[in-house]
């Protein structure tokens, strides 16, 4: 299809289909919806804009439409996305199915595997979380613990994770075990699925200073796993490991979209004003336009790479540029918003304040910004090592 047509039928089709409380482009994530076997909206609206979107395939437009995608290209995914932040539409579904799982599964999974679980993602039927940091397994992925024993039919598993976001709320979980413990670090590990309500599975929450944590510690003890939960090969986790990591520091690298550029010009107007069409105080007038400026040579750094992913010529390495610089303009973002609103945000229940403060994390999860910068160096700049 021409790409205007395309963007003029999306338009029209958004204009008349996405409910005027699903426009706000404010969305806090604990009531955004995220599927799952007890999962509930919010409001009439949001379920009416879900169901509008599923029955489109857009709650995963780019995935085919054999797994209930919407079999859009890249550019049309983009174009849905552009005119989805140009009213501010909320995302109809969150989850970390979508945006990690789904491409290892894509990749990596025999098609009995994609036929169960990349219907239920898109359809937020589950509702996943990913099981990957132990207490002395962080950067050091590698160095996990927790272990998968051969028993049969099944494997039986004990240990723990660490920062299990949604741990508690989540149906099942991505998870890397150890299988081979002779073996190096990387080559023992395999990638399993875990259905949370399997008996010995347990969650703790772990407390964060911005008041609201979504993070768990995750217990496993003699946990019961059918081997045909396995994904891809026996010991191979490692590789499927770090292409799930690319698509997860992509995603945090994105967090602080279009939509949320708007949100951010719509507070300049309601606490600073305009003069003369103009943000009345120059000096943040200043720092917001360097930010979009910042914001949209990202954008395109984005778009080229996209372009060079389907020339063959994309280096796995690039999500870790995405993830650190989407990292720091996300905080540099939510240091301007806190600018602009002033004290009025530092109340106890602002989101802004409260958002402020969780941005800071971003430059830990999906790997440490330092971790970040040491691949960029090696794989991207082909600096020398000391």
């Amino acid at each position: 299809m021409d790409l205007e047509i395309f963007r003029k039928e999306t338009r029209a089709w958004l204009e008349e289909n996405c409910p005027e409380s699903m426009r706000s482009g404010n969305m806090d994530m604990f009531d955004a919806y995220w599927g799952g076997r007890n999962a509930a909206f919010s409001s009439d609206d949001q379920k009416v804009w879900f169901n509008k979107m599923l029955e489109k395939g857009w709650t995963v437009p780019h995935w085919d439409k054999k797994y209930g995608g919407g079999g859009l290209n890249p550019m049309e995914h983009k174009i849905l996305n552009d005119e989805m932040a140009r009213i501010g539409a909320k995302k109809p579904l969150f989850s970390f199915g979508v945006s990690m799982l789904g491409p290892a599964l894509l990749k990596f999974a025999s098609e009995e595997q994609k036929d169960k679980y990349l219907p239920e993602i898109v359809k937020g039927e589950i509702r996943w979380c990913q099981g990957y940091s132990e207490p002395n397994a962080g950067s050091d992925l590698a160095g996990l613990q927790c272990r998968a024993e051969d028993n049969g039919d099944h494997f039986l598993i004990n240990g723990s994770k660490v920062w299990t976001s949604y741990g508690d709320k989540a149906d099942w979980i991505f998870c890397l075990v150890r299988t081979d413990f002779e073996a190096k670090k990387q080559s023992g590990i395999s990638f399993i699925l875990i259905d949370m309500e399997t008996e010995g599975v347990t969650t703790r929450p772990i407390k964060l200073i911005s008041g609201k944590s979504p993070f768990t510690e995750t217990f496993y003890s003699n946990v019961k796993v059918s081997k045909a939960n396995l994904i891809g090969d026996l010991n191979n986790g490692w590789t499927i490991a770090k292409y799930l990591l690319t698509h997860e520091r992509q995603m945090i690298g994105h967090i602080g979209d279009t939509s949320e550029s708007l949100k951010t010009h719509d507070l300049a107007i309601q606490y600073i004003g305009l003069e003369n069409g103009k943000l009345a105080d120059p000096i943040l007038r200043k720092e917001l336009a360097e930010y979009e400026i910042k914001k949209d040579i990202f954008d395109m750094t984005v778009e080229r790479a996209i372009d060079e992913h389907k020339a063959g010529n994309n280096s796995g390495a690039t999500s870790s540029l995405f993830k650190y610089y989407g990292t720091e303009l996300n905080m540099e973002r939510m240091e301007l918003m806190m600018s602009l609103s002033g004290s009025e945000e530092l109340e106890a229940e602002s989101n802004i304040a409260r958002d402020f403060l969780r941005s800071k994390g971003n430059s830990i999860e999906g790997g440490t910004s330092e971790i970040q910068l040491n691949i960029i160096a090696k794989n991207i700049l082909a600096l020398p090592s000391r």
